[in-house]
């Protein structure tokens, strides 16, 4: 997948963890695009790495996994804000 594929994938996935993940983020809807976006990367790298197989392509699995991704990114910013 090219580089807008994957932008456009981790906005979405990062709306997604939001919605599941609601609360007042300082940053706003910028911070959680770029979340998504970065949490879609990392999901799809520790997904590799534990032997998922690779993200190639806009699926269930490969939507769960950047949703996945940005929820923990969410979360260690969140840690990161209040500190």
């Amino acid at each position: 997948m090219g580089i807008i594929s994957w932008i456009l994938f981790g906005l979405i996935a990062g709306a997604v963890a939001k919605l599941i993940m609601p609360g007042d983020d300082p940053g706003g809807i910028l911070i959680t695009i770029l979340l998504g976006i970065a949490g879609a990367v990392v999901g799809g790298f520790v997904a590799t790495r534990i032997g998922y197989g690779t993200v190639t392509a806009f699926d269930l699995r490969s939507f769960a996994i950047a949703i996945g991704g940005a929820m923990l990114l969410l979360l260690g910013y969140r840690l990161l804000a209040k500190r």
